[in-house]
């Protein structure tokens, strides 16, 4: 099972192209927040399952802020990560994972990726931004996320523009 992950498009879906069509196939889709009412479109061009979350820019949405995902054997958590305090540490994100008992938490909101392996309970995954990076190379990311038929877990953040991977995890 292949999910991509992304955040913070901003209702611009040029990068997302990009990225979904380098990741195809794909099963899932998760959008991090801040999609700024292109869902609709995101949902078509993915043509897979979709679940978005509400992000500080969305507005006028109705969207939740956050939703709980059960896929092959695992518990995921999708906010935007703007009422966790996530600029700060994702500590809060971590202890609202284990309440839910999530053992991946994704988020977006600081248009920075990252990979966070240090709690044994819960892997922390923030994709970055598809549309307006913030880290030192300032590429779009997004993140894939594998889950292979024993439950294992293989995350990948990539960069649009060089294909390089960042980060590569395996969760047993």
């Amino acid at each position: 099972m292949k999910i991509l992950a992304v955040s913070d498009t901003h209702g611009e879906i040029t990068n997302f192209r990009k990225a979904l069509a380098k990741v195809k196939p794909i099963d899932y889709l998760f959008h991090c927040g801040d999609v700024e009412g292109q869902e609709d479109m995101i949902r078509r061009l993915a043509g897979v399952p979709c679940v978005f979350v509400r992000g500080n820019n969305d507005y006028d949405s109705d969207l939740s802020y956050e939703e709980v995902v059960e896929l092959g054997g695992h518990r995921f958590l999708i906010v935007h990560g703007h009422r966790h305090g996530v600029y700060w540490g994702t500590g809060d994100l971590k202890e609202r994972a284990k309440e839910l008992g999530c053992d991946i938490a994704l988020f977006g909101h600081t248009h920075r990726p990252m990979l966070d392996e240090s709690d044994p309970a819960v892997t922390v995954i923030n994709p970055g931004s598809i549309t307006l990076p913030r880290q030192e190379n300032h590429l779009p990311s997004y993140a894939v996320i594998e889950i292979t038929p024993k439950r294992q877990v293989l995350v990948t953040i990539n960069y649009l523009d060089r294909g390089q991977r960042a980060h590569r995890s395996f969760l047993w």
